[in-house]
């Protein structure tokens, strides 16, 4: 890693100036101006004047409803925030207004899937088996458009697991986790492309988070995400997924719900709360095409061995409040 932490340096900033440019006009905007805020030690660039510069996690919803005229708030308006102590002072749960995603669950390799989880998370919860020496991994693409903190696009590969303290019964903890919409993970990766969302999500939520470029465009019948390289600024993964018809305008609230490590060693448990105004799911393979180089983040999700793509999900409008990490 000597003669690569120059290279990590270059990658980092290449991957930072393009993902301001391949990233969707509200991302664009972060880059017209910018102040340096501290949070925990770290000097982090903020959007100057945006949300988090003004309010730093705990806007009144008056002013979303004066900047986002067109975003319905009735849920936040059920929701009360409290200050927390997260490393840094903040506030839980953190709004997310505006957002759109896309998930492809696979099978995986069961044997690396417990390899890769710590030991004392394993004494707790375990990958579910589907079928013998097979688990699950969700990826999953977000464009946060606007939020608590400003607006970033985020890609999340997760092993899917059974709760804390429940019975690991490997289709049936995962119908009853679907038929419940209460889903458990242990989250892998999680690079996005800010410092703001990297350094809230590495000290406040002990999540594996970096800086690199990600794209998440649209276009006519697709959504295309492109993840850079961090440390070469190329293009490590593309996922390209279908835009599916007879999308449903019911209102269904997802729980997802994860468990990992903090700083001090201890086991903590966290959750976000979906609120998926408009969603479609598909279990075609024609509907997921995703493309791998030799990249680092390639690499490691090449050693999963990735199988048979079980669902797909596009949810192009969403919201959500993701609720600070307590001990387990």
């Amino acid at each position: 890693m000597k003669i690569s932490k120059l290279a990590a340096a270059a990658g980092v900033l290449l991957s930072t100036l393009l993902s301001a440019a391949w990233a969707d006009d509200t991302s664009a905007n972060q880059q017209d101006g910018s102040t340096t805020i501290s949070i925990a030690g770290h000097k982090v660039p903020v959007v100057k004047g945006g949300l988090y510069d003004r309010y730093r996690s705990n806007p009144p919803l008056s002013v979303i409803e004066a900047e986002a005229p067109g975003v319905d708030l009735s849920w936040f308006k059920n929701l009360s925030k409290d200050k927390v102590d997260i490393g840094f002072e903040s506030y839980s749960p953190n709004f997310y207004y505006q957002n759109s995603r896309v998930t492809a669950i696979f099978t995986a390799d069961l044997d690396r899937l417990r390899e890769l989880m710590p030991a004392e998370v394993l004494a707790k919860v375990q990958p579910l088996q589907v079928w013998p020496g097979r688990g699950l991994v969700a990826l999953t693409a977000y464009a946060y458009h606007y939020c608590d903190n400003d607006s970033y696009n985020e890609i999340g590969l997760s092993v899917v697991t059974n709760r804390p303290g429940s019975s690991n019964l490997g289709p049936l903890s995962l119908i009853g986790q679907a038929m419940s919409d209460d889903f458990w993970g242990y989250v892998l990766k999680l690079p996005v492309n800010t410092e703001l969302a990297r350094v809230r999500g590495v000290v406040g939520y002990n999540l594996p988070k970096w800086l690199t470029g990600i794209s998440y465009r649209e276009t006519d019948k697709s959504v295309v995400v492109q993840i850079l390289d961090s440390e070469t600024g190329t293009v490590d993964v593309t996922l390209e997924t279908r835009k599916l018809g007879d999308l449903s305008s019911n209102i269904s609230m997802v729980t997802n719900s994860f468990t990992n490590v903090d700083q001090r060693g201890q086991l903590t448990t966290g959750y976000a709360i979906s609120r998926q105004l408009s969603h479609a799911s598909s279990t075609s393979a024609q509907a997921v095409s995703l493309g791998l180089t030799e990249g680092t983040l390639s690499t490691f999700i090449k050693s999963l061995k990735l199988g048979k793509m079980l669902k797909y999900e596009y949810v192009p409008q969403f919201q959500s409040a993701l609720y600070s990490p307590r001990p387990l």
